[in-house]
């Protein structure tokens, strides 16, 4: 087993100064290291326009513009480096799992994926600028992998396939897109429909009202439907789904066969994060290890959050936080059962070695 940490940073004030805080932490990092090393392997298949990337974030959130000039000061790079790391815009993504159930007043989800991506970042960010505050981990410095904001609209993904790529946003800046503009599910349907889409995702979305909407993406479309349980194929948009769907649809049926005898949160939570209930996998290799989970509670303005399977989550109580009192963790640590070295903690979380 492999100890593995998420520091918590807390930040109230305007995005250039959340930005350029961040930078500063970020600046000289084994993360930031590790990172240069993977672009030497991989090879970028995208441009950068700088004008049409300022364009189009400024259209949705110009916070997070705000929040990229912040980084780049603090690290002193070029505009189009920060863009290809930070600015989610048009940059590619591989294969992933992950799995999202919702109850009355959860969404819980496992984030599946590998351990060289995964930047141990958890976030509290109440900006004083633009947006809504908003909590959860993030995933390339300014994007979210799932997340709450302070009017309880919560977001989580699933990844489908990156076949024939589009211009747009990759998946965590959509997600914290969502969070940073979206008051309601209602909203954030209407804001999907609108974000241009890389690759093929389906985001799950749920509110205190308690209705869920899972939104089917791709460069091609977008198709709504309501549902408590995800995976990774689309249940709409058939056509844009990979050949192989057998682990995809065998975590939906156990969520759904489960789901109507959980007593509450706290059984969903157990059939997610234990590691012999089905949905939880060990397949780190794979691109497909479950690293977290998350849950968001809307009426009770709390997050759950635990790293590895088996583990008690740590509750923060996202209400008081927003009031200004501040969380006392400064990191949060769980076990994962892998020997591939993470990006945020480990030398050589490059490609040179799978």
């Amino acid at each position: 087993m492999k100890t593995i940490h998420s520091d918590i940073i807390q930040f109230r004030g305007n995005h250039y100064d959340f930005g350029y805080m961040q930078g500063e932490r970020i600046k000289d990092s084994i993360t930031v290291r590790n990172r240069d090393n993977q672009w030497k392997v991989r090879k970028p298949r995208f441009s950068i326009d700088v004008n049409e990337t300022k364009e189009v974030i400024t259209r949705f959130a110009p916070g997070i513009w705000e929040e990229l000039l912040g980084l780049q000061d603090a690290l002193g790079w070029p505009i189009e480096k920060v863009l290809k790391e930070f600015g989610g815009y048009r940059v590619d993504y591989v294969r992933s799992g992950c799995s999202i159930l919702t109850g009355e007043d959860y969404l819980i989800r496992n984030y599946d994926y590998h351990p060289k991506t995964y930047e141990g970042r958890y976030v509290f960010f109440q900006p004083t600028d633009t947006g809504y505050a908003m909590i959860g981990p993030s995933q390339r410095v300014t994007g979210r992998m799932d997340g709450m904001n302070e009017l309880g609209l919560a977001v989580g993904y699933n990844f489908m396939h990156r076949k024939n790529p589009g211009d747009g946003f990759i998946c965590c800046m959509i997600g914290r897109l969502v969070l940073e503009s979206a008051a309601s599910v209602e909203e954030a349907v209407d804001l999907l429909k609108e974000i241009p889409h890389r690759h093929s995702f389906s985001y799950v979305v749920h509110d205190k009202s308690s209705e869920t909407y899972i939104v089917e993406t791709s460069p091609r479309g977008v198709e709504v439907r309501q549902s408590n349980t995800c995976t990774n194929h689309f249940e709409i948009m058939k056509e844009e789904n990979r050949n192989h769907l057998v682990d995809s649809k065998r975590r939906l049926a156990v969520m759904e066969n489960e789901r109507e005898k959980h007593a509450g949160i706290e059984d969903a939570f157990r059939l997610m994060n234990d590691s012999d209930r089905g949905v939880f996998s060990d397949l780190y290799g794979s691109w497909a290890g479950t690293i977290h989970t998350s849950a968001y509670l809307p009426r009770e303005m709390k997050a759950w959050f635990a790293l590895g399977g088996d583990r008690e989550p740590i509750v923060f109580d996202f209400a008081d936080w927003l009031k200004g009192k501040d969380i006392n963790l400064t990191q949060i640590k769980g076990e994962v059962d892998t020997d591939i070295p993470f990006v945020h903690m480990d030398e050589g979380a490059d490609w040179f070695k799978k």
